[in-house]
């Protein structure tokens, strides 16, 4: 498979997050470089960078809101800009459609939330017939807290969502494996 057959999503990679009371910038200087990584290396190999925002009426997440913009500290110059209103980007958006227009058959997935939009995504992508390869480390998310008190960090909800997609509906790779694989594909 040549890599003119993959394309790379960054999800939900938006503003809207910083206005958010569980934003925590613990994880962010490593995600953002992870991010922009692979965002330069799948530019660099003509790989489309595909980019989705979610928009919806929730404040922060409101088009008039001013936030539904890159994430400050990403720099990206998307082939596509799609916009998103439910947690998988190809829930009315059209992105299965440009995608098959342009004979893509691989997603490299990454982005905001881990186990939310980019793992939904993920899973969707994977019933639709795509090969998906997801990037843990170009994805972000923050603690959360269980019903029982307990809390999960962002390691623990990263580990988990690695578990459950493994095999079943992703390859799970770093950074670097998933820009030599492009590389090994061309």
């Amino acid at each position: 498979m040549s890599h003119s057959h993959t394309a790379l999503l960054v999800i939900d990679v938006q503003e809207s997050f910083r206005q958010a009371p569980y934003f925590d910038e613990s994880g962010l200087p490593a995600y953002l470089a992870a991010q922009q990584k692979l965002i330069d290396g799948a530019e660099a190999a003509g790989i489309p960078v595909i980019q989705i925002f979610h928009v919806d009426g929730d404040r922060a997440f409101a088009e008039e809101s001013g936030f539904i913009r890159a994430l400050e500290g990403i720099r990206i110059k998307p082939t596509v800009t799609f916009r998103k209103n439910r947690h998988s980007a190809f829930i009315g958006t059209g992105l299965d459609v440009w995608l098959t227009q342009h004979g893509i058959n691989r997603l490299i997935v990454s982005g905001i939330r881990t186990e939310q939009c980019c793992e939904t995504t993920t899973r969707q992508g994977s019933d639709l017939g795509y090969s998906v390869d997801f990037v843990t480390e170009a994805t972000l998310t923050f603690p959360m807290t269980h019903a029982s008190g307990k809390v999960f960090s962002a390691e623990d909800i990263a580990t988990r969502t690695e578990l459950v997609l493994s095999g079943r509906f992703a390859r799970i790779l770093t950074v670097d494996e998933a820009l030599q694989a492009q590389k090994e594909a061309a």
